[in-house]
């Protein structure tokens, strides 16, 4: 072998592993919005996750991918340790569909067989995906593109590495050198030690069926290695759950279990029935076709043998990963899960909610103090303004660090809207603190409004509280119609707190109220106001994300020019709804 072709080998590896590398990253991006839908719906059972698992992985070509967004699912307690286990053996029968494509450089024959081989249709896969990339401006497009043009440079990269070392096959060390290979122990420890420097059994796989061009490989030799392939690659997940919750290292620990018992039971059986029955095969020459042949048929076996014991692989992991007494709370934000992005967007969302629901019922709590006060009422509206602000530092700072990672231009608008929304629902909870304090105040100095004003307040919590509902609703359920209504209701909030103050002013100076309550009622409407004043930011961004919009503010201004008849008609429902009550005095 010349030196020339140690150089050329060289140069096809890393034109294959960085051709699998923008190819997987680029189906990543592509699926993402449909992978969070798909792994929203959880399976419930090891049949419907190893299913699941199998679909996901099939889609973005990478069991690592699958089982590090796996850990990251059960470490931020959105999935179950149970639910995993059938998710990563699915995982493992997924990413056997590379194999397959990968045996395409195999091809060989005549006439319409050339349409198979890698040298007839991968220069035209290239030059489409170039054409794509270079003359599009739509991004699912150009995702397309990278997913052309990365199975181009891997089929590339695979067909210039089987070239370079076609010549091994000639040299007599190298033949003994793999024969050593045969050796089921040996075989699986070069097989792991390997999948674990390159972190991707993948590519480990693509490298053997490379190799297997030579000639000089043997399935007895193929079979370990494989094994060993699948135990490697379990050392991404292993390291990606450091840190992590227990439940989510036991989800890496399933990983490794799996693949571990499955080459201690089906290797040696393997061997077995080849001693009893003589496997003609196993002496033949493997190449790449064969070798997907095998790689598929062993984790099949593998996932049947240990598939209707996922609970005991459940209930071993426990036993090794033992619980601490001190171990920390779930996060339930993970960055494992920036994986893919649009899948970590998701859960901040779903984070986000939580946060919803808080703001929320503080914000009811806080109205009902109003009427009923109450110390231990008082402290958890102020407990809940604290978990708020403890929502927004989390998710603020998830969000800014999830900006960095390689987002669509859907979720990045998604995500800057999401960034406003959050700052928006920790203010409502901070004039829910406000009411409540002022609550606090009207209880310890005895005051009460008067009769007029108890009415006219009622009207503008009625309001306001419908105003939150509304925004919370359209942010919930992403709901247009909800949406639209709070700008308008927003306005007439505004109406109605300058009507109340100014009905006060006029009581004031009739001798019909005191100052002191006035200042009372004043915090009051100015906080009501200000709730209103973030629904409508709220709902607004609901807008802005559905129709993929960032003009918030010329909408708002569009709209109360009074040139949309819609918001025209939803402002005087309101404002009949909401009309205060006839003057007593």
């Amino acid at each position: 072998m010349r030196f020339t072709d140690i150089l050329t080998l060289f140069g096809g590896l890393a034109l294959f592993l960085y051709g699998m590398s923008l190819m997987g990253s680029a189906l990543e991006k592509r699926a993402g919005r449909k992978l969070k839908s798909i792994l929203s719906r959880l399976a419930s059972n090891p049949l419907g996750g190893f299913l699941l698992g199998a679909l996901v992985t099939g889609i973005i070509q990478s069991s690592c991918a699958t089982t590090v967004m796996v850990v990251g699912f059960v470490n931020s307690g959105i999935m179950t340790l149970n639910q995993s286990a059938g998710i990563i053996i699915g995982a493992n029968v997924g990413t056997a569909i590379t194999s397959w494509i990968l045996s395409l450089a195999g091809v060989e024959g005549s006439g319409w067989v050339t349409l198979f081989k890698p040298s007839t249709f991968t220069p035209v896969i290239a030059l489409i995906g170039v054409c794509l990339h270079m003359f599009t401006k739509k991004e699912r497009r150009k995702d397309t593109a990278g997913i052309l043009l990365g199975f181009s440079v891997l089929m590339f990269g695979m067909e210039t590495m089987s070239a370079s070392v076609k010549p091994l096959g000639e040299l007599d060390g190298f033949k003994n050198l793999l024969t050593m290979f045969s050796n089921p122990f040996l075989g699986v420890l070069v097989g792991m030690l390997f999948t674990m420097a390159i972190q991707s059994s993948s590519a480990s796989v693509g490298i053997i069926q490379a190799l297997s061009m030579t000639g000089a490989i043997h399935y007895s030799s193929v079979l370990p290695i494989l094994f060993g392939f699948n135990i490697g690659t379990c050392i991404t997940s292993i390291i990606s759950a450091s840190g992590a919750s227990a439940d989510a290292k036991r989800a890496s620990m399933i990983h490794l279990v799996f693949n571990i018992i499955s080459a201690a039971v089906i290797l040696p059986l393997a061997y077995a029935l080849h001693a009893l029955i003589d496997f003609s095969f196993m002496e033949k020459a493997a190449n790449p076709f064969g070798i997907a042949m095998v790689h598929s048929v062993c984790k099949l076996a593998s996932a049947a043998l240990l598939l209707p014991f996922s609970n005991q692989l459940v209930a071993l992991s426990k036993l090794i990963i033992r619980d601490k007494a001190d171990s920390p709370e779930k996060q339930m934000l993970d960055e494992r899960l920036f994986i893919n992005p649009s899948v970590a967007l998701e859960q901040a969302f779903k984070v986000a909610l939580t946060m919803s629901d808080v703001v929320s019922e503080s914000f009811s709590r806080a109205i009902s103090l109003l009427d009923h006060y109450s110390d231990s009422g008082a402290d958890k509206v102020s407990e809940d303004e604290k978990r708020a602000d403890a929502f927004e530092d989390m998710l603020g700072t998830y969000l800014v660090k999830l900006s960095e990672q390689n987002l669509s231009n859907e979720d990045s608008h998604e995500l800057s809207e999401l960034l406003h929304m959050i700052g928006d629902l920790e203010r409502i909870s901070d004039h829910a603190e406000n009411i409540a304090s002022s609550a606090r105040e009207m209880h310890e100095k005895q005051l009460h409004f008067s009769e007029q004003a108890t009415g006219e307040l009622m009207v503008v919590l009625g309001a306001v509280g419908e105003a939150v509902r509304l925004a919370l609703t359209s942010f919930r359920n992403n709901d247009i119609l909800c949406a639209a209504q709070v700008e308008p209701l927003e306005q007439v909030v505004d109406v109605l707190q300058k009507q109340v103050r100014a009905r006060h002013i006029e009581r004031l100076t009739k001798g019909l109220c005191s100052i002191e309550q006035g200042f009372v009622l004043t915090d009051l409407l100015t906080d009501l106001e200000r709730v209103s004043d973030h629904c409508s930011n709220v709902a607004g961004c609901v807008i802005e994300t559905h129709f993929n919009s960032m003009d918030m503010h010329s909408y708002l201004n569009e709209v109360k020019s009074g040139s949309d008849e819609a918001f025209n008609e939803r402002y005087r429902f309101f404002s009949s709804v909401y009309a205060l009550p006839e003057k007593a005095y």
